[in-house]
Formats: structure tokens, sequence, C-alpha cells
């Protein structure tokens, strides 16, 4: 990889990581204090929250149940001084190891929907509720009117840097949508070009949307949006307007998928930093 330098609890995590690219929807993102570092093991601070003013904690906190956090070396680490709230969780993590960590939460499962015989819409697993694939045949009838069966994928992600960048992190996993950097993440400035690329099973997801919204949502009226597809090799530019803290939501589906599934979906979330010139 080439990187060039210039809802009680989480909703559930299903319901906390599905893509929200509309402007009354709940976002769920993680926040850091800092995102590049300097000096001998600095530290960072963190909010994790879902809201509906972008990085404004006023709706339900993100649970630290699942919160994966790997430093440069790909080694996963533990946060420190960690607590829930009413609205949001907070966490610190001491970066001890030089260069780039990743801070990540990802779910996934299948969901169902279809029409009973009185026509209304029914859904598996129901609001609040985790599905159980082994309850799957049980609790979804096979022959139903308008059945439609995904698999889904979820990931939010934020990425801090102690010291020069490193790229161990961005190593793939090949499983849902995940983001491959050419510019690293943590380089980004106001005015410059930055080139991702998605994959979906570790190959080049080809027509994501992506909605990229800069913080502050509150004080202002027009949400200010961009919205931007990846070619046909996964690969995407984006020409940040502003300093700033960003978040960038991405979803993919297809209809690539193995039985009882009728299609595959993927959504990724990640809070970025933006420096002036």
């Amino acid at each position: 990889m080439n990187i060039s330098t210039p809802i009680k609890a989480l909703l559930s995590l299903t319901m906390a990581l599905g893509l929200c690219v509309n402007a009354n929807a709940h976002r769920a993102w993680i926040l850091p204090s800092s995102t590049n570092l300097s000096g001998e093991t600095p530290w960072v601070t963190f909010d994790a929250a879902v809201s509906n003013s972008l990085f404004v904690p006023e709706y339900v906190p993100l649970r630290m149940k699942g919160l994966l956090v790997q430093d440069p070396l790909g080694k996963t680490v533990e946060v420190e001084n960690t607590n829930t709230g009413k609205f949001r969780s907070t966490f610190d993590l001491n970066l001890l190891t030089p260069g780039t960590y990743k801070l990540s939460y990802a779910s996934g499962g299948l969901s169902a929907s279809w029409k009973d015989k009185e026509g209304k819409r029914k859904r598996w697993p129901g609001r609040g509720e985790t599905a159980v694939e082994a309850d799957f045949t049980t609790a979804v009838p096979q022959n139903a009117d308008s059945l439609k069966v995904a698999r889904s994928f979820r990931r939010l992600e934020t990425f801090v840097t102690s010291g020069e960048p490193t790229v161990k992190v961005f190593e793939p996993s090949n499983s849902g949508l995940e983001l491959v950097p050419v510019t690293h993440p943590n380089d980004l400035f106001a005015g410059e070009s930055a080139k991702f690329q998605f994959l979906f099973h570790g190959k080049p997801a080809v027509g994501v949307k992506l909605a990229i919204v800069k913080g502050d949502t509150r004080y202002r009226n027009d949400q200010n949006q961009l919205d931007l597809v990846t070619d046909a090799k996964g690969f995407v530019n984006i020409t940040w307007p502003e300093a700033g803290m960003y978040l960038l939501e991405a979803d993919y589906e297809d209809d690539i998928a193995e039985a009882p599934a009728t299609s595959r979906r993927g959504s990724y979330g990640a809070t970025f930093s933006v420096l002036p010139l």
C-alpha cells in the first residue's frame, strides 16, 4: 500500500453503526481530542456517542463493549479511565509506541423484512433486538411475501498518530466494507485532495456512496454535505473545503450473497481531522 503524505446502550451496535446520511438522522462517531501528537508517550482523550448534532453528545453513548484499539504494530491495546454517562462514553489512550493507532467498532449479521398476510411490513430482528442466526429459520417465514434477507457488515473508526505516520493498521481484514487510504488519514489539509480506496471483502468496492460532513452542524442551517461515489477500482478523491473535524459515512450494497441472504451490505464511518495549510 502506498501512503502519500503532503438505542439504549448503542441503540444496539447494529443500529448505531448503520449509515446515517440524512440531515435529521442520528450519527455514530468516535471523536479524538487530538489526531497528531508528538513527545514521549502522549495521551489522547476520546468521546464516543450517537447524536443528531454532529460531535455534540445529546442522544445516547456508544458503549465500551466492542471497542477495538490497535497500536502501530497491529497489536491490541487497552484504553484507560473509561466512563459511560448519559450521552457519551469517554476514555483515554496512552500512545506508548510511535506511529498510527486505529480505534474501531465492527458488527454484522443477518436481517430480514417481509409482508404478512395483512400486508403489514415485518422485520427481523425487531427494533432494539439482537439477531441470533440460529433463530432465523423459525423467526422468518421462508415463503413470505416480499421477503428480503440481507447480510450486513458495519464498521466505525478513527485514527491517531504519535510522531511519524505508519500504515500497519490499514491492512484489510477482508471482511465487510473497509477503508484502505492512499493519503494518510492523519495527513489531511484544507484545499488539498486526499485519495482513499474502499474494499468489500478484500476486493475494490465500486459505486460506494459517500457522505462527508464537517462538525458544528448545530451552528448552521446547511449541512454542506459532500456526496461522492467510488470509481471502477474503488477509489475516491476528496478535496476538503476547510479545516475542521469531519465525519465520513459510506454505504455499499450488492446481490452477491450466500443463502439465505439475497443481498450484502456494508456501511463504514470514520472521523478525520483536516488541518489548515
